[in-house]
């Protein structure tokens, strides 16, 4: 399948299927690209104090994993096998 690509200024936004596990969650989440640049957008539906509806949007940098190779003992000095347990 062939990766979609977002046109440079415009994005879309979709429903958060995950926001029922977390009530901080974003109603909606999405991608757009602004000046070629691709970023990640999150929508929360809100309501003013006098009840008006309006939507709070935040844009971030792309998520990407850290998918390292990290063998066992990198970072961690080996003290033998003398365990006290």
């Amino acid at each position: 399948m062939e990766k979609f690509e977002i046109k440079e200024n415009t994005g879309s936004m979709f429903k958060n299927d995950y926001k029922k596990d977390n009530e901080k969650a974003p109603d909606y989440k999405g991608k757009c690209n602004v000046d070629g640049t691709e970023k990640e957008m999150a929508m929360w539906v809100s309501k003013t104090k006098d009840g008006k509806p309006y939507f709070s949007v935040r844009f971030s940098e792309v998520w990407v994993s850290d998918d390292r190779d990290v063998s066992p003992g990198d970072g961690v000095e080996d003290k033998g096998d003398d365990l006290p347990f």
